[in-house]
């Protein structure tokens, strides 16, 4: 039974108080709302909410020409704790937010909303915004997948890349006809620019580790259809899934892995394939020329524009859009986290987190998940270590093993007790430790299964191997004992 705790300010600027608050300011509220995940375990999700005032730094913060010189200037003033809210109130006649936005939500952990309406109105927004910024149902059910029944799961939940200690990102250049393409892409100058700094911001959920590699003569394994009417070649949506597999086996980055390995694919077609798109299940063409599998990585075709003259020499060099290729695989990297934008009211307006590829409030989104995720899978490990030393009564626990269960239980209370507290960091870090320390104990080579046997197994083996010499010496013991009663009973002769 786990709850999780959301603090949230709500700071009133002068003007923007409603006239029908229930306590002068400041004063606290709590709301309880239930999650429910399977028959046996809920979630409590309780928003911890603060009204005040604002203070005479936050004033000057608010009087900036536009919402994102505002929220820079907040983003210094407020709790900067990870997990937590804060929700700036406006008069309505306020010039920070442009003409028909009435909430802004900025890349920290901070919004802007408009006054008007009264309290009512303003509790629907703040219910708007902690769905959007802090965690919903159905990114909680889809972090507990495995524990809640398929009807209660969205479509997408199980698209989403399982919580691990660390990710292994690796870029690949498909080049399968490298007699006509002479391809050259600077991937080491985009990861820095793009990736890396995407990567330092979610250093905190997991280690990343990124490699790269080119293949030669690396075909897709599905012919694509000649389309006459565009002169071109076309790759239907029911035929992208077998695409996958005969590409795999050549990167062979998976086998030697301890964690998830995340694939982006840029494939330049061969020439006689040349130009190649992809289609949509309604026929239309991808604006991207890209598609993702959940859980694995994404692929885009990249074409390469034929020769002004057909006598021109091959192969043929070519310099690839770095910009325009990172712009996809980051959008697939956001969809392989489940950070995918929802649709908001028209009123909303959502700042674009730049270079960083990601808002606070977004790395809060995951981290929420990533701690429920990793607290459910201790339970699992434990339960199911727990289980096989019941099986096996002979087995042997040694102190290091059993250290390690206690920490793992430990380290699990108190990533709960955290998560009841609102300390989102330090449940998180926690929860880690907790993962570490149980599958340390699964794990461990002294509690190999194959090294013990239950004794039905054990009768099972032996046996085999001792029934055909037993048979012999029963026979010979019961033809003695047979002898010898017949000795018995024949009578003494007397002289």
């Amino acid at each position: 039974q786990l709850q999780l705790a959301v603090p949230i300010a709500v700071v009133f600027a002068p003007g923007s108080v409603p006239g029908d608050l229930p306590r002068p300011l400041p004063f606290r509220d709590v709301e309880e709302m239930e999650i429910s995940v399977n028959l046996r375990s809920s979630i409590t999700s309780r928003y911890e909410t603060l009204y005040r005032s604002t203070t005479a730094q936050e004033e000057a913060a608010l009087d900036a020409a536009t919402a994102r010189e505002a929220d820079a200037a907040l983003c210094l003033l407020q709790d900067a704790s990870l997990g937590s809210l804060t929700v700036y109130v406006v008069p309505e006649a306020s010039s920070v937010l442009s003409q028909g936005v009435s909430v802004y939500v900025g890349t920290h952990r901070s919004a802007l909303v408009r006054a008007g309406g009264g309290l009512a109105a303003l509790r629907t927004r703040l219910r708007q915004l902690t769905q959007l910024m802090s965690f919903t149902a159905s990114s909680i059910t889809a972090a507990l997948s495995d524990r809640v029944p398929d009807s209660q799961l969205s479509p997408d939940a199980r698209r989403h890349l399982k919580s691990s200690l660390g990710y292994e990102i690796t870029f690949s250049l498909l080049n399968p006809d490298p007699k006509s393409h002479d391809v050259d892409w600077n991937i080491e100058d985009a990861v820095n620019r793009y990736v890396q700094p995407v990567l330092d911001k979610l250093s905190l959920l997991a280690n990343f580790s990124v490699d790269s590699q080119i293949l030669y003569y690396a075909v897709l394994g599905v012919t694509p259809r000649f389309d006459k009417e565009s002169s071109s070649f076309l790759l239907s949506a029911h035929s992208l899934p077998h695409v996958i597999n005969p590409v795999e086996a050549r990167l062979g980055s998976s086998a030697a892995s301890l964690y998830p390995v995340l694939n982006f694919l840029l494939y330049v077609p061969e020439r006689s394939h040349s130009p190649l798109y992809i289609q949509d299940r309604d026929g239309a063409s991808v604006s991207t020329n890209a598609f993702h599998s959940p859980r694995w990585g994404g692929i885009m075709v990249y074409n390469v524009e034929a020769p002004d003259s057909p006598l021109a020499s091959l192969p043929l060099h070519v310099d690839v859009d770095m910009v325009r290729v990172m712009e996809v695989f980051l959008a697939q990297l956001r969809l392989l986290f489940g950070l995918a934008r929802e649709e908001l009211p028209p009123e909303f307006l959502l700042e674009s987190p730049g270079n960083e590829g990601l808002a606070d409030w977004e790395l809060d989104r995951l981290l929420w998940a990533h701690t429920v995720e990793n607290i459910a899978t201790v339970s699992t490990t434990l339960t199911s270590l727990a289980q096989l030393l019941d099986k096996i009564g002979n087995i042997v626990i040694k102190d290091d093993v059993a250290s390690e269960v206690y920490q793992a239980v430990a380290s699990a209370q108190s990533a709960m007790a955290n998560l009841a507290t609102g300390h989102l960091q330090l449940a998180f870090q926690a929860s880690k430790e907790a993962v570490t320390s149980s599958e340390r104990a699964f794990f461990d080579p002294s509690l190999l299964h194959l090294l013990y046997f239950p004794d039905d197994q054990k009768f099972a083996i032996y046996i085999p191997l001792f029934l055909p010499m037993a048979v012999p010496i029963l026979l010979s013991l019961a033809k003695i004992v047979r002898e010898a009663r017949q000795h018995k009973k024949e009578p003494t002769k007397m002289d």
